[in-house]
């Protein structure tokens, strides 16, 4: 685990949060009130809540945890069962570390497990066209689910992947002014203002997430580490460690994209190491 945890506390805010996951690149933080552990901040939370500025309403509530003392193997479990990246370690409701997907990406590295990914922990993926706007391809991230996507040119070739890294590490914060007219009201509703509807409007502050108006080739990862169908599991884990990226393209003998290695899911040979 991670003894040394970026973390931040409540009272807070999502600019804060921001500015963190930007500097160091992490997906997520954990969120304490008090000296313990209320909640995680996510990169994913912030996408998808972009108006939303409070640290209690962007965040998940009672995080799954684990122990210092508990299996490695168990830890995989928690992780694939609840679908997550992170696990705060925790000793008497107090954080003491972070267990990350990637630290046991490390681990699977050093074991020398020769076994190959081809089809038991590689995924059937989609892909963008390299000038897909930004704004929409946080929108399509949002509604797949995946954290990163593979980006083709018109000739459908690999030039690159986008992560939510990426977005982040791209993203502003857009500040701007919304105005509610109390002048819409019908004259046959009782209960319109009639005295104030015609001259009173309401201005309020907006601050949201936003993500610029380029094409996606304009921010996404050119130099893309690959990986062909019969690489072995630590080997591939070796690799993801090296380039620090969450996922590898699997190609076949052309050179052409076939299926994508997510990380979340390479950590599977840890349960199948148990059985």
């Amino acid at each position: 685990m991670t003894s040394d945890v970026v973390r931040v506390e409540i009272p807070g805010n999502r600019d804060d949060v921001l500015k963190i996951l930007k500097r160091t690149g992490i997906s997520g933080v954990p969120v304490i009130k008090n000296k313990k552990l209320v909640g995680i901040i996510t990169r994913k939370d912030l996408l998808r809540k972009p108006e939303e500025t409070q640290l209690g309403l962007l965040m998940t509530t009672k995080p799954v945890t684990i122990s210092s003392d508990a299996d490695v193997r168990e830890a995989a479990r928690l992780l694939i069962t609840h679908k997550i990246r992170r696990l705060p370690v925790v000793e008497n409701s107090k954080l003491v570390g972070l267990l990350s997907v990637a630290d046991l990406i490390h681990a699977i590295a050093q074991m020398k497990i020769t076994e190959q990914i081809r089809d038991t922990y590689v995924s059937q993926t989609f892909a963008l066209w390299e000038d897909t706007p930004l704004p929409l391809v946080g929108r399509v991230m949002e509604i797949s689910g995946v954290d990163s996507i593979p980006i083709l040119d018109s000739e459908s070739r690999l030039q690159g992947i986008v992560s939510e890294r990426d977005l982040i590490r791209h993203s502003i914060i857009e500040d701007s002014v919304g105005v509610s007219d109390f002048s819409n009201g019908t004259d046959d509703d009782e209960w319109t203002w009639e005295s104030i509807r015609d001259m009173h409007t309401l201005s309020y502050s907006i601050s949201k997430v936003q993500l610029p108006d380029r094409p996606v080739k304009t921010i996404m990862i050119k130099n893309v580490v690959a990986v062909p169908q019969n690489a072995e599991v630590s080997e591939c884990a070796l690799k993801m460690r090296r380039a620090r990226v969450d996922q590898l393209p699997v190609v076949n003998g052309d050179k052409r994209l076939v299926a994508m290695l997510y990380d979340r899911e390479l950590i599977r040979v840890l349960c199948k190491e148990s059985e």
